[in-house]
């Protein structure tokens, strides 16, 4: 369990990140939580940025399960092409959607544990749907959530499961949602992997990676 000095620390920390980035939300385009489960599960190995070029057309052309279910396989992979893993994203898309269909009516469950059951979806995908689109405190642990929670020394592990559970002891529940897109949108602005931008960073003075950084430099 984090103690009360580690707790006081990660709130200083997201205080800051909060007032750096007071507009923050997913980088994921999406209307409903059909199109935030489809986006997700896109995004495995791809950017968001990729993503949403992506889905701009195909939220148009796919508004429902059973569009997924009866389009032709081979049209799906040349519509999700450029994501990557094209094949085996259109074999989870498909599979999802057969699930949503069979067992929901067509429509994605508001809960974390069905979402987690769903084929093609994890704990990430289901902690993203759950808190962006039902607002249920989650924590969606991506690249980029790992990697800054191990520079601010919160954890010294990229066990995405481990860091989802020690975000949730350090912060208030009302925070779990918006503190993956904080960290996420940090890593992308300021601490970009293999360059970091430490003196432009807002949090720099209570990151213990910023200050081995300097060491180094001197």
């Amino acid at each position: 369990m984090a103690n009360k000095k580690e707790i006081e620390k990660a709130g200083k920390i997201f205080t800051l990140l909060k007032k750096e980035y007071p507009d923050v939300k997913s980088a994921l385009d999406f209307t409903n939580p059909f199109e935030l489960l489809i986006a997700t599960i896109l995004s495995a190995q791809s950017t968001d940025a990729r993503v949403n070029i992506v889905t701009k057309d195909l939220f148009k052309k796919y508004k429902a399960p059973e569009d997924l279910i009866n389009v032709p396989s081979e049209e799906l992979e040349k519509d999700i092409f450029s994501t990557g893993f094209y094949k085996a994203k259109a074999r989870s898309l498909k599979k999802c959607c057969q699930v949503l269909q069979d067992e929901f009516n067509g429509k994605v469950p508001g809960n974390f544990e069905d979402l987690n059951k769903l084929p093609g979806v994890g704990r990430k995908t289901a902690s993203v749907v759950a808190g962006n689109a039902f607002g249920i405190p989650a924590v969606a642990v991506d690249t980029h959530v790992i990697r800054l929670s191990n520079l601010l020394g919160f954890v010294d592990t990229t066990d995405a499961e481990k860091i989802e559970y020690r975000i949730k002891e350090l912060l208030p529940k009302e925070d779990w949602i918006k503190s993956s897109h904080f960290l996420a949108t940090h890593g992308r602005k300021i601490c970009i992997a293999r360059r970091p931008k430490c003196s432009e960073c807002v949090i720099s003075d209570l990151c213990p990676s910023a200050f081995k950084l300097e060491l180094k430099k001197k």
